[in-house]
């Protein structure tokens, strides 16, 4: 089984959406798939929750996202309505989001 991490840093929703949409469909097509939201993805985690976004809601069931950047969530103002969500926060990489954890666990790692 193929093992991909979507490592999202756009904050852009249009661009953000793409990587929600290959996650599903290769989690679909039976790959094992996690999303981080990294960078300025950050601030769309509350957005896409509060907008009750299908994909977004599609992705969360589906148990693909892996969690949200600890670092970038402080930094970018978001913390609070992140950790509201439930998603785990990741601060592995000095406070940040690393890929490495999943690199060791076979992960092949594609930043969008």
């Amino acid at each position: 089984m193929k093992k991909i991490l979507l490592y999202g840093m756009t904050g852009e929703k249009s661009c953000f959406m793409h990587v929600l949409l290959n996650a599903v469909q290769l989690s679909e097509g039976g790959a094992e798939v996690r999303v981080v939201f990294e960078g300025a993805s950050v601030k769309l985690a509350p957005v896409l929750d509060a907008e009750q976004n299908p994909v977004y809601l599609k992705a969360r069931a589906m148990g693909l996202l892996a969690g949200i950047c600890l670092a970038c969530s402080r930094t970018l103002g978001v913390y609070e309505q992140n950790a509201a969500l439930g998603l785990p926060m990741l601060s592995d990489m000095s406070g940040h989001a690393g890929m490495k954890p999943f690199v060791d666990q076979g992960y092949a790692v594609v930043s969008m």
